[in-house]
């Protein structure tokens, strides 16, 4: 990698939900939340597999009622993805989602009542091999921070995920994340930059509310890749008012921007102008769609004139270089090799996409297999 794009990541101990490691040096996990009654089994399992098929690490399912983690006993058991129990304030929801076959307990230690009850949660997540992540929102912090920080601020937001971490350790638990999320991106990144200097605990990174599909994507990408660009952050959500299939997908956005994981079709492609040869945004739409189904990590580039085709083309596994006539260069590996004419060029990208997924899956299996 060259050196100025290389992020030198915090160190963390590492922690597991389910298989999916946490921390510790292992890819940066994905995570997204479901937005179903989680009483309708059927429609929660249907999103989450849906969650799955997008490349979802992780997801969490609330639990706010009795009922709720009677369904989740269900729903775990139609699913592959490890599921993290959401839980607030009552500590038998924590219990029985534990008991159900959570993954991880999304829980602050200090909304639970007395220290007998933190105990009794802590055990039954010892029994269940159930890790944790301690959810400090600046919208909710304790009363107590609040009158004497006078409003949420990074200090007061630290002070609770560590006293609510202590509550943890007092009690011999040490397999927790921490995340301290806020809708304000200034607010976030600085209580999770003093947080990443506090402790080594695995860090899950989010802009909370972060609002819609546009305005939601562009804030949790300048607030969680700010700190993802800085080293700080293990796994993450985008949490965004839209399909949570959305926040998958522009969580693996974020992470590629970076080079810090890699999945599906990368395409880099140009705004496009009266130089170009062909309708480059149709064209990338259209690609964009047909290519969804890729989860091999391709590059392809798009550029509608020879100004800058040649130089991206030359940075990707295949390359489109509008030219004149309705004639256009493609590149492979870099370097030039045929043309194909406007009528055929979006079926031959396609298949030479797919080939080349299938050429880097074929070449990575032989080594998984050893590895495994």
């Amino acid at each position: 990698m060259r050196p100025y794009r290389d992020v030198h990541r915090r160190k963390s101990r590492q922690i597991f939900v389910g298989k999916v490691p946490v921390g510790g040096g292992a890819p940066i996990s994905v995570q997204s939340m479901t937005n179903t009654l989680t009483t309708d089994v059927k429609a929660t399992v249907g999103q989450i597999r849906r969650l799955e098929e997008a490349g979802a690490d992780i997801v969490r399912v609330s639990c706010p009622d009795e009922e709720s983690t009677q369904a989740l006993k269900q729903i775990i058991r139609q699913v592959s993805v490890p599921i993290v129990a959401d839980i607030h304030f009552h500590y038998r929801r924590a219990i029985e989602a534990a008991e159900a076959g959570a993954a991880c307990l999304r829980i602050n230690p200090g909304n639970i009542g007395s220290a007998d009850r933190v105990k009794e949660v802590v055990k039954a997540a010892k029994d269940h091999g159930c890790s944790m992540r301690i959810g400090v929102n600046a919208g909710s912090l304790e009363k107590d921070l609040l009158e004497r920080y006078g409003e949420p601020c990074p200090e007061a937001m630290v002070e609770s995920g560590l006293h609510h971490a202590r509550l943890l350790e007092d009690n011999d638990f040490f397999d927790f994340k921490i995340s301290v999320k806020a809708s304000d991106v200034y607010l976030a990144v600085a209580a999770y930059k003093a947080l990443a200097e506090a402790c080594d605990y695995p860090l899950h990174l989010g802009i909370t509310e972060a609002g819609g599909l546009r305005g939601g994507t562009v804030k949790s990408a300048i607030g969680i890749g700010s700190l993802l660009w800085s080293g700080v952050g293990d796994t993450l959500r985008v949490s965004l008012s839209a399909d949570p299939v959305e926040e998958i997908k522009v969580g693996f956005d974020i992470l590629k921007s970076l080079d810090l994981r890699h999945r599906g079709v990368r395409i880099v492609s140009c705004p496009s102008c009266a130089r170009q040869g062909f309708d480059v945004v149709k064209t990338v739409e259209i690609l964009e769609q047909r290519l969804a189904h890729i989860t091999t990590p391709v590059t392809l580039s798009i550029i509608g004139c020879v100004v800058n085709g040649p130089g991206e083309a030359r940075e990707t596994n295949i390359g489109l270089t509008g030219g004149g006539g309705g004639s256009h260069m493609v590149y492979v590996g870099g370097v030039p090799d045929h043309k194909t004419d406007t009528a055929q060029m979006i079926d031959h990208i396609v298949a030479l996409v797919e080939a080349k997924a299938a050429q880097i899956e074929a070449a990575a299996t032989p080594a998984a297999a050893v590895n495994s």
